[in-house]
């Protein structure tokens, strides 16, 4: 259900019913079978589909893995703005960052798994100045919240600032995701949170 949510999230209505289909097939097989080894006949047979009908939507494979990754980008960014907009001081965003992390990893793991792998892909595939011009725009909010809050993080350069909020937190459910640990990265979401606050105000009274 939490995949047929998200694509119901990011691609509504009947006239996507295909898309979502094939993006659903996608994901598990990539995630089952990996990346290089799936091909887009395996995803046809999946979906009982046509070929060319993937390739209507989509381009080719390299097109497929890019707007899945696309996808997961926009909906994870889509929490994130939500927790930070209800965000007051510079802690409570810092919180706001790694709770939205976490818990959208936590409900969204085959997409996360994904998302891990298909990343070098991505950027250093066809599709790389594309998600540049994403990312300045999926990142917008957080930008201007990096730089209304920047000087009480001055200390630090701002573009290392977000790996230090979300780099524990990163490395927490990178190891949830390939099972090296077994706690839900949500159970330790206010640890990891107050993690990143201290590494960030080491003399802030917590």
């Amino acid at each position: 259900m939490e995949t047929a949510d998200l694509l119901e999230r990011c691609y509504p209505g009947r006239r996507a019913e295909l898309k979502r289909d094939i993006f659903r097939k996608a994901l598990g097989l990539f995630n089952e079978q990996g990346i290089e080894a799936t091909t887009i006949e395996m995803i046809r047979a999946e979906c009982d589909t046509s070929v060319g009908a993937i390739y209507h939507h989509f381009g080719n494979k390299e097109g497929l893995v890019a707007a899945l990754f696309f996808t997961a980008l926009d909906d994870q960014a889509r929490l994130r703005d939500s927790y930070l907009a209800e965000a007051q001081t510079t802690q409570a965003g810092v919180h706001a960052l790694v709770h939205s992390y976490v818990d959208w990893v936590d409900s969204q793991p085959e997409w996360a798994r994904f998302q891990y792998h298909a990343r070098f892909a991505v950027t250093k595939g066809p599709f790389q100045e594309e998600l540049a011009t994403r990312n300045r725009t999926r990142n917008k909010q957080l930008l201007e919240w990096l730089g209304a809050h920047g000087n009480e993080l001055g200390r630090f350069p701002a573009e290392l600032i977000p790996s230090m909020i979300v780099g524990q937190a990163d490395s927490y459910c990178r190891a949830w995701l390939s099972g090296r640990v077994k706690g839900s990265p949500k159970a330790y979401r206010d640890m990891l949170a107050q993690a990143a606050w201290r590494s960030l105000c080491p003399t802030e009274p917590q």
